[in-house]
């Protein structure tokens, strides 16, 4: 491991000795080595994010490391000389059939990571249902749509989830973008979702309460994703559709897109339980983070943003 002394670190970052120094002993620089009154820095360490642009945000505690961390990488990454068209079309198309596997997957698609792929190329595969790969086609065109709202800088509202649950579920005319008109419950779930009549007020103050949130970002996107898996409002598509929005906010605020991974649907599933049994967001939140930064560093990696 090669380390930065205070000074060294203050040059490379354009920030005062005495910045660093504070940085250190608040803990916000991860890795940091205390000898005496001296500190050695990570030489791979992103600069901090600057605590400034994060006034009027309530951040708690437990996530105040972590969020100075990804939003450091973030910084570091805007900086740098921005991906060719080609690449980003590349690293897009990549993502997207991951995605669109996993996030399927999750709800029972039985399409494998490459017979997701054919069919997002248009390729039929032979033994395996239609509706497979109408929803395979869906998620992709409803990610794709979920771009073109980002760069329009559509803002977030009702007839935004509703749109991007139409195309989730192409195949099922009579049910896309409507409320559902019956109670269901989730199999195995403590939690039970509200009544029909209930559905469109709650889903009313969720999204004036999100709107009004001091939140950081993130942590406002795992709650939003939280409390709209519980109101559960269509009768199918909710988790798709879900992870879709999810990512629609991680990207109006210059985050990349996620994927949550089939593999890791048990702590998927658990971070429900645990925000419905006890109250408590952290575990999705720390999630969503996990795979923010994750990718973030893939970019990182790469060399450029």
């Amino acid at each position: 491991m090669v380390y930065w002394r205070v000074k060294e670190a203050a040059e490379r970052w354009g920030i005062s000795d005495r910045r660093v120094r504070v940085l250190c002993e608040q803990g916000r620089i991860e890795g940091v080595i205390r000898q005496g009154h001296s500190y050695l820095i990570p030489a791979d360490t992103a600069k901090p994010a600057d605590g400034r642009v994060l006034r009027g945000t309530e951040i708690a505690p437990e996530y105040a490391v972590l969020f100075s961390r990804i939003d450091a990488l973030k910084a570091e990454l805007s900086r740098r000389r921005p991906l060719t068209q080609g690449e980003l079309e590349r690293m897009r198309d990549e993502f997207l059939v991951e995605y669109t596997y996993d996030s399927n997957a999750i709800e029972g698609n039985t399409l494998t990571l490459q017979e997701t792929a054919l069919v997002l190329e248009g390729i039929t595969i032979n033994q395996k249902p239609l509706r497979d790969h109408l929803e395979a086609v869906g998620h992709r065109d409803a990610f794709l749509y979920v771009q073109r709202l980002i760069v329009d800088k559509v803002p977030f509202s009702e007839r935004v989830i509703k749109e991007i649950h139409s195309l989730v579920l192409m195949d099922r005319p009579e049910d896309k973008g409507v409320y559902r008109r019956m109670p269901v419950r989730i199999i195995g779930a403590h939690h039970e979702p509200p009544q029909p009549y209930l559905i469109a007020p709650q889903m009313e103050q969720l999204i004036a309460e999100f709107v009004k949130t001091k939140l950081h970002s993130i942590e406002s996107a795992a709650w939003f994703h939280l409390k709209f898996e519980g109101i559960h409002p269509f009768i199918d598509g909710n988790g798709r559709t879900g992870r879709l929005i999810l990512n629609f906010m991680l990207m109006q605020n210059g985050y990349p897109s996620i994927n949550v991974k089939f593999a890791d649907r048990k702590r998927y599933y658990a971070c429900f339980e645990s925000y419905y049994r006890e109250g408590g967001a952290g575990p999705m939140v720390k999630m969503v983070a996990e795979y923010v930064e994750e990718r973030l560093n893939q970019f990182r990696q790469g060399g450029r943003l």
